[in-house]
């Protein structure tokens, strides 16, 4: 679907999200958060996996204490999960191919972000480990913002921080939430969807712009700034 035409008068910044976009770790957080769970005890729904997907730290660390039943304070669940991320990430962050390359060609046409559910020191993995942290000018953690996605909260600050409008930035998302996140934001939001994940068919339909690969990212960009 490319519906280009009268979606943007012009850019000035495009803000990524992380996980499922630019680092292939949705599948990951699933399984450490799912073993965590069954080891202390909860009880895991096949639903938590869609529903935590864009949450805050804050957020998803009450749902497993509260919904899945973890009897630990959220504080404890999420220092176990955020513990377990960062051992698999020692060997490096798994970036998605072409990921990288994608992030730098945008970067060399307008200022580029990147507003995360992921928590501050897994974004700075995903940055060092690229070589990104020069060019990304801001790194949010919705950690750092009132609510997580879908709220735009994170989108929102992302744009403020940048010194941009919203209206004025495009977005790059694959989950459910973080479509709606961007949508609610007023962005310009470009879906690429997570296979593993698929976001809702009746949010995708709300994106003017679904890209098979990040590899199309960059020439897409060009066009919506031209």
């Amino acid at each position: 679907m490319d519906q280009l035409t009268g979606t943007l008068a012009g850019v000035d910044a495009v803000i990524f999200d992380l996980d499922g976009v630019l680092v292939d770790s949705e599948q990951t957080w699933d399984e450490v958060r799912r073993a965590m769970v069954a080891e202390q005890g909860g009880q895991w729904r096949e639903e938590a996996t869609r529903a935590l997907q864009g949450m805050s730290t804050p957020e998803w660390s009450r749902y497993l204490v509260a919904e899945l039943g973890v009897p630990l304070t959220a504080e404890e669940a999420a220092d176990l999960v955020i513990g377990r991320m960062a051992q698999r990430y020692e060997q490096g962050p798994p970036v998605l191919p072409g990921a990288e390359q994608a992030v730098r060609a945008v970067g060399e046409q307008c200022p580029v972000a990147i507003a995360s559910s992921s928590p501050p020191v897994l974004i700075t993995a995903f940055l060092e480990a690229t070589n990104l942290t020069g060019l990304v000018r801001i790194a949010l953690s919705s950690e750092q913002v009132r609510a997580g996605k879908p709220a735009p909260d994170v989108y929102l600050e992302a744009a403020a921080r940048l010194g941009v409008a919203a209206d004025a930035c495009i977005a790059v998302e694959d989950s459910t939430n973080g479509l709606r996140s961007a949508l609610a934001a007023g962005m310009t939001v470009i879906g690429v969807p997570n296979p593993h994940f698929p976001p809702d068919p009746d949010v995708l339909a709300e994106v003017p712009v679904v890209l098979a690969d990040l590899a199309e990212l960059p020439d897409t960009v060009r066009r919506l700034l031209n």
